[in-house]
C-alpha cells in the first residue's frame, strides 16, 4: 500500500454517474477512483479516508484516526472502524461484480479489538468477499495498525443489483 497517497479534499469528491456504473466491471470501477479518473465518494472526503487497493475479491482502504474522529470518552469513535470496514467489505464485493451490476450494505456487524487514537497513525481496513451470489454476498474484513495488529474486524452482507 502507498503510504504517501493521502484522503481527498471534500470538494474533490462526487457520485459517480448511473451510466459509468453501468459499463464498468466493479473492478475497473474502483481502480478508476484510485488512479483519479473517477471521483471518490463524498464520506471519503467527510471522514478523512480513501481507497488504496483493489483486487479480484478484495479492497483496502486506509486513512489515518484523528483527533476530531474522538468520542467523548478520548478514543476514535467506533463509528470510523465502522465507515472504514463497512467500505473495505463492500467494495470487495463490487470487484466481483460484472458491468452493469451493484451492491449495497444490508448488514454489517464490527467487533472493535483495540482503540485508536490519534496517535495510532496510519490504519488498514482490508475486505475479502466470502461468497458473492446472484441477489446477495457476504464479506469479511479486519482494520490493521501498522505493526500488522488487528484493531478491529467484522463480516457483512450485501445487495446484488442491477444498476
Amino acid at each position: 500500500m502507498n503510504a504517501a497517497i493521502e484522503a481527498p479534499a471534500l470538494a474533490e469528491c462526487g457520485v459517480i454517474p448511473p451510466e459509468v456504473w453501468k459499463s464498468m466491471r466493479g473492478l475497473d470501477l474502483l481502480k478508476a477512483i484510485i488512479a483519479g479518473k473517477l471521483p471518490a465518494p463524498p464520506i471519503a472526503g467527510l471522514i478523512g479516508f480513501y481507497l488504496a487497493e483493489a483486487g479480484e475479491g478484495t479492497a483496502t482502504f486506509a486513512g489515518v484516526p484523528e483527533f476530531r474522529h474522538y468520542n467523548p470518552a478520548g478514543a476514535v469513535h467506533g463509528g470510523y472502524a465502522g465507515v472504514l470496514l463497512d467500505s473495505a467489505m463492500t467494495c470487495a464485493v463490487q470487484t466481483t461484480l460484472e458491468a452493469g451490476w451493484g451492491c449495497v450494505t444490508l448488514e454489517y456487524k464490527i467487533s472493535l479489538v483495540r482503540a485508536m487514537t490519534k496517535d495510532t497513525g496510519l490504519v488498514r481496513a482490508v475486505g475479502k468477499v466470502i461468497n458473492t451470489g446472484k441477489r446477495t454476498a457476504s464479506a469479511e474484513g479486519s482494520i490493521l495498525d501498522g505493526q500488522g495488529k488487528v484493531l478491529a474486524h467484522g463480516t457483512t452482507t450485501c445487495l446484488v443489483f442491477q444498476v
